[in-house]
């Protein structure tokens, strides 16, 4: 129990709540987690931080799903049918060479649109004002000021894709937060038990503070389409300030991604004049060595730009 804990509460924000969770692992022998994309163009490094944790879940012996959201991506207004169904298969391989291979994939639209699902999604619009709906949707959906009325009923989709995919538990970065709080509490209205959560970080952009990475923004983010110069350009300019470790996406891809993803100690090649090479055993130890200034922000993105390679190329390869 305490490793299969361990893996499911590792590098997340929240999980709602421990004691479900637990409950959960005591009763079900395959319980079932889901996390779903809008397939919005490339996938980057922030969809490989919900996509390691599908990896934890699946060890820690969970049923995993993956919901490609096309009726979604479509309502929230970024892209046509076509273009939303050709990344689709782009997306699904990317995830099978991540290393989600046993997953099972789903498409939104294959059961979005029977009778049943469509009541249930009116069901719950009926207890729901407009602000709420629009709340849960303030980080996730585009152009939030002039929002449309199928950006409203987006977040009624996504809590009746958990009833129809027999989801225990929702897997989501922590901007889910309000739309999931919201399932949770209106599931009962569609004879549905309350599901448990489990929230990741989020990835700062890599232009500064105030905003995530996002695929709508290129300078923001590394997909896994960037090649070695890309990825060196992107990392070389990223916001690193010196001992600073809020909003810095460079610890948050070693902390998030890289440590999960590698074997063996993460390790720092430079010059002895600057030290000599170094190994860290876990994250806690790189960080405490960039926030006391033992290692520069230099060798820290020298460090981060080979590994990310490493790893995208191996995912293109495959």
């Amino acid at each position: 129990m305490d490793d299969r804990l361990d893996l499911i509460t590792r590098n997340a924000e929240e999980v709602i709540t421990e004691e479900e969770m637990q409950s959960l692992l005591s009763n079900k022998n395959e319980p079932v987690c889901y996390c779903g994309y809008e397939t919005s163009g490339d996938v980057h490094l922030g969809h490989l931080v919900t996509m390691s944790k599908l990896k934890d879940m699946e060890k820690a012996g969970f049923k995993v799903k993956v919901l490609f959201a096309d009726w979604h991506t479509w309502l929230n207004r970024k892209g046509d049918w076509d273009w939303i169904h050709e990344q689709t298969s782009i997306w699904e391989e990317t995830f099978k060479s991540f290393g989600l291979k046993t997953a099972e994939y789903v498409l939104g639209s294959s059961f979005e649109r029977s009778l049943d699902y469509i009541d249930d999604v009116f069901t719950l619009s009926l207890d729901t004002t407009i602000n709420r709906a629009l709340r849960s949707m303030q980080v996730i959906a585009r152009d939030i000021e002039h929002a449309r009325v199928s950006q409203v009923l987006y977040p009624f989709l996504q809590i009746v894709d958990i009833k129809y995919l027999g989801v225990d538990v929702a897997i989501g970065g922590i901007e889910q937060r309000k739309i999931h709080m919201l399932g949770r509490e209106l599931a009962y209205k569609i004879n549905y038990p309350t599901f448990t959560c489990v929230h990741t970080p989020l990835i700062s952009s890599l232009t500064g503070p105030g905003d995530k990475m996002s695929s709508s923004k290129p300078d923001s983010m590394i997909s896994v389409r960037d090649d070695e110069n890309s990825i060196k350009e992107k990392i070389n300019k990223a916001y690193c300030p010196v001992g600073v470790k809020e909003e810095n996406p460079l610890l948050q891809i070693a902390r998030l991604i890289l440590f999960p993803k590698i074997t063996g100690p993460f390790q720092i090649k430079r010059p002895e004049k600057y030290g000599g090479n170094v190994e860290y055993d876990s994250y806690d130890s790189l960080e405490r060595a960039y926030l006391t200034k033992e290692l520069h922000p230099m060798d820290l993105k020298k460090s981060v730009i080979d590994y990310l390679v490493e790893i995208i190329t191996d995912i293109r390869s495959l």
